[in-house]
């Protein structure tokens, strides 16, 4: 008994082994990929396809309520910023609150809107919806879940801090990640845990390293991005449209190219090992037959690189009138004959020739375009062009030649009368009397009337557009913008025609400017600048912040605190070399700040109005003079805006008091 004892024992702990083995061989699949990051299709957590999104949920009913009075007051205030309907609908009670803020807005707008007025850009013009997305109200669950990605992402900063950008983006994570990222470059926390933790700085430019991104290894052993589950269904999609998706299209751009020049790289390999290649007519190379196309007079062979080039010089080069057949919109055979051929190559060759090039949909987008002119110009028809592109249309207000001529406006006969009274009376009316002779003989020369009439006839024209109305909306699908026919400006509610641009830019430069340094309040929304004093900024409502870091410093314990307590002078805004506090004194580089902000306000003005400013305009910009508005006393200061008419103008007044 001892012995077979004895005996079995080593049996039956080599059996136990073998178990344990067995099942450490189950688990090690388990715990060895945990790094590679495989793709588990059950798992929620991780997303990499558009169809593993969860639907949003119902918007709660109060949130609702607030998204279509902000689309009212948008379509009521065109003008104005959302974020200003946004801290007014928050200040006001529910009950009557819309009625509330549009009485407030229409007397006392300045009290409410302190200069933050919508400007002209691409983007706000493009748009088809009053509100975006980012400037609506959010849900609760939605900034929960931004908050605690901010806080996972940016664990140097304080919760305070991340509260106040995002309040002042709307609770918008990729709005307010730029400014995050700026602030936790410059936190201490950060400084040390980058020593002792060896982490990377974090980037914001670039998404292959956002955070949220993790690359994990498909089946068939690929890299493929995958966004991280946030809990929250709309940021989740959000995050996907805005992170994942570029980089898939990217990525299969990518892959089609190569796969092209694979298999036309073992076609021509093939064909050139049976010699079943063909001599191109233009470059004389040898192309396999997919890659040939033929004109239809000769049967000329011809490649597709050369279809390429020459479509490619037609539209960006000179060879329009020689390249292509206006009428058909083929394109003339480029074979290289001792008789010129007068063949032509069909435009569906032409699709499938430049459908192999990596630009081919917007060389042929450019040649629709020219097509389309030249059948609009050769038809003879008015048309109305859009200022921002090429695009034209039929003039749907037609004008002939023999329409009836203006009547005076019986309404304004007494008023003329009365008009023409005090004239002769008055002192003026020798030299008024000089000024009508002198025109009187001016319009016997036929060159000056018919510069007169030139001048009354399309003062008519515009009259007549502005009663069916004046805001022309571009058709193109890459512009869509809408501009003004008298003008030729972009259209902005509500639109003064001849506006003048620098008054739009200074503006803009001046809104860009004090959005910079803007800061807001994360408890009321209040939007506030500093402009003097220490950095301890106490809100109307109470809440108390820090303004170089915006943390909250309203606990008792905090306060002054917060801020360094080594001797300094009052108003020394240095950076202390005994600690890293923030300095109550400290001001951050607003002229740096105001500077960059200028710069890329008067950007998006020259991408808008397509010219550089002259040293007049700039000096009107420094001093709200310069050399445009020097003109003082006399008619300066009788005639509105204090500058004499243009002829257009003059025109203008006359058809629109005198005539019908």
């Amino acid at each position: 008994m001892f012995l077979s004892g004895f005996l079995s024992a080593p049996s039956g702990r080599r059996g136990s082994f073998k178990s344990s083995k067995s099942k450490s061989s189950r688990h090690t699949p388990e715990v060895s990929p945990s790094r590679s990051q495989n793709i588990d299709s059950s798992s929620p957590e991780y997303l990499s396809d558009e169809s593993q999104l969860l639907p949003a949920t119902p918007t709660a009913q109060d949130v609702l309520e607030l998204n279509n009075n902000l689309e009212m007051l948008a379509a009521l205030f065109p003008d104005v910023q959302i974020e200003v309907f946004r801290e007014m609908l928050t200040s006001f009670s529910e009950e009557s609150r819309l009625f509330i803020i549009t009485d407030k807005l229409l007397k006392n707008p300045g009290l409410y809107v302190k200069g933050r007025r919508r400007t002209s850009d691409n983007s706000s013009s493009d748009s088809t919806t009053l509100v975006s997305r980012t400037e609506a109200f959010r849900t609760a669950e939605y900034k929960k879940a931004v908050r605690a990605l901010a806080m996972h992402e940016f664990k140097g900063l304080s919760r305070s801090s991340i509260d106040a950008v995002l309040s002042e983006s709307n609770y918008s994570y990729l709005d307010a990640r730029p400014t995050l990222v700026d602030l936790s470059s410059k936190s201490w926390k950060f400084t040390i845990s980058s020593i002792f933790f060896r982490r990377r700085p974090v980037s914001s430019t670039e998404a292959e390293t956002h955070p949220l991104i993790i690359w994990r290894t498909a089946s068939d052993g690929s890299m493929i991005p995958t966004l991280k589950a946030t809990g929250c269904a709309e940021l989740d999609r959000e995050l996907f449209e805005e992170l994942i998706m570029p980089l898939k299209q990217r990525e299969q751009l990518s892959r089609e190219e190569k796969d092209r020049a694979l298999a036309l790289s073992l076609s021509t390999e093939e064909a050139e090992a049976n010699e079943a290649t063909y001599e191109c007519s233009c470059c004389y190379s040898d192309v396999i037959f997919e890659e040939l196309t033929t004109c239809d007079a000769e049967g000329h062979l011809v490649c597709f690189r050369c279809v390429q080039h020459s479509m490619t010089e037609a539209i960006f080069g000179q060879g329009w009138q020689r390249n292509i057949e206006k009428e058909t919109g083929a394109l003339r055979c480029p074979a290289v004959a001792s008789i010129e051929c007068d063949g032509r190559i069909a435009s569906e060759h032409i699709h499938r020739a430049m459908r192999e090039e990596k630009n081919g949909d917007e060389i042929l987008r450019k040649l629709d375009q020219r097509l389309a002119e030249h059948g609009l110009l050769s038809s003879g028809l008015p048309l109305i062009r859009c200022p921002f592109c090429t695009y034209a249309e039929v003039d749907d207000l037609y004008m002939p030649a023999n329409s009836p001529r203006p009547k005076l406006r019986a309404s304004n006969l007494p008023n003329i009368i009365i008009i023409l009274i005090c004239l002769i009376l008055s002192p003026f009316y020798f030299p008024l009397l000089t000024v009508v002779l002198a025109f009187v003989i001016l319009c016997l020369n036929q060159s000056f009337r018919g510069y007169v009439s030139w001048h009354l006839k399309s003062a008519m024209n515009r009259y007549q557009r502005r009663r069916r109305g004046l805001k022309f909306t571009c058709q193109n699908p890459a512009c869509g913008r809408s501009s003004c026919l008298s003008c030729s400006k972009a259209w902005v509610d509500i639109h003064v025609c001849h506006e003048s641009s620098l008054v739009a830019l200074r503006t803009q430069v001046e809104l860009a400017m004090s959005m910079a340094i803007k800061r807001v309040c994360p408890r009321c929304n209040m939007s506030f600048v500093k402009t003097a004093g220490c950095n301890k900024l106490t809100c109307p409502c109470g809440y108390k912040m820090c303004y170089v870091c915006r943390k909250d410093i309203g606990t008792p314990t905090e306060g002054y605190s917060h801020f360094c307590q080594h001797f300094r002078p009052e108003g020394d805004g240095r950076q202390c070399k005994e600690c890293n506090k923030c300095n109550l004194w400290e001001t951050e580089n607003t002229e740096e700040i105001l500077r960059k902000a200028k710069i890329e306000a008067e950007r998006k003005w020259r991408e808008c109005e397509r010219r550089e400013l002259s040293d007049a305009e700039k000096a009107y910009l420094e001093d709200g003079v310069g050399t445009l508005g020097r003109r003082s006393g006399g008619l300066g200061q009788l005639l509105p805006g204090g500058k004499i008419p243009t002829i257009e103008e003059f025109c203008d007044f006359i058809i629109e008091t005198l005539f019908v």
